[in-house]
């Protein structure tokens, strides 16, 4: 950060957040018939982790990748990330999709947003006829649960001396959230936030976020002291705590001890 830089970053997550539908979701619930809905209760139970859980997703899945996209760009989005996006631009304030999915219809939905500039660190998904192979360039390098680490963004952003806000829904961002400087939630992660002892302010809609977000730099420009400093929270994820290696999270592990 340089000297009078707002001191925040703004990290969303994409499936049930920006797009107002899990789109991996909706995407397998049309092209695969049989054998989903196990490896996603057992995903949603914490049993597996969602690198291992997309593999075998994409594993019964035979659609060509136009095939899927056409249902991907048929979901709905929330037109206020752009109105929370400009504000953050303005005031020199980082924004980041961070995605846990499979990733590859967000390019093309960000673009028809406006944002095509938002940076975006997800997984590689690749096809070859009607067959998709999934990759994990924004994973962590030694725990292998999820397919990208949202923890090490949050970190990230907070060794840069920027209190982060994270916005998500889901299951997938239990592992941002719980590091994250503020919280807004939505859907199952308002049950995590309340399982874990998190606080956390709830959501619908990106304006109400947009709005906060307006308050908070009024009162930064006021007073830079009413931004806190990034929270330093103890490890409940990832190799410091797992050890090395992991593909699941281990029996236990949820919720964090407090």
């Amino acid at each position: 950060m340089r000297a009078g830089d707002v001191p925040l970053a703004i990290l969303l997550d994409y499936d049930g957040t920006v797009a107002q539908t899990d789109v991996g979701d909706m995407v397998m619930a049309e092209h695969v018939t049989a054998g989903w809905e196990p490896i996603v209760a057992a995903y949603d139970a914490g049993r597996v982790g969602s690198r291992r859980t997309m593999e075998a997703e994409l594993d019964l899945l035979r659609a060509t990748e136009d095939e899927l996209m056409a249902t991907a760009v048929a979901q709905p989005h929330d037109p206020g990330v752009r109105t929370l996006a400009r504000r953050a631009a303005t005031a020199g304030i980082p924004v980041e999709i961070v995605s846990d999915g499979f990733a590859f219809y967000i390019p093309d939905a960000m673009a028809a947003l406006g944002l095509a500039d938002l940076p975006l660190v997800a997984a590689s998904t690749t096809f070859a006829g009607d067959r998709a192979r999934i990759g994990f360039p924004n994973g962590h390098p030694s725990c292998f649960v999820c397919g990208t680490c949202k923890r090490q963004r949050v970190l990230a952003h907070q060794a840069a001396g920027r209190a982060v806000i994270f916005v998500g829904d889901g299951e997938s961002d239990r592992y941002a959230a719980g590091y994250a400087d503020f919280v807004f939630a939505k859907r199952s992660l308002v049950r995590i936030c309340i399982e874990a002892g998190w606080p956390f302010e709830r959501w619908t809609e990106f304006l109400e976020i947009d709005a906060w977000l307006a308050r908070v730099l009024e009162a930064w420009r006021r007073d830079p002291g009413t931004l806190p400093a990034p929270m330093a929270r103890p490890f409940f994820c990832g190799p410091e705590v797992w050890g090395d290696g992991p593909t699941d999270p281990p029996a236990g592990a949820w919720p964090p001890a407090k």
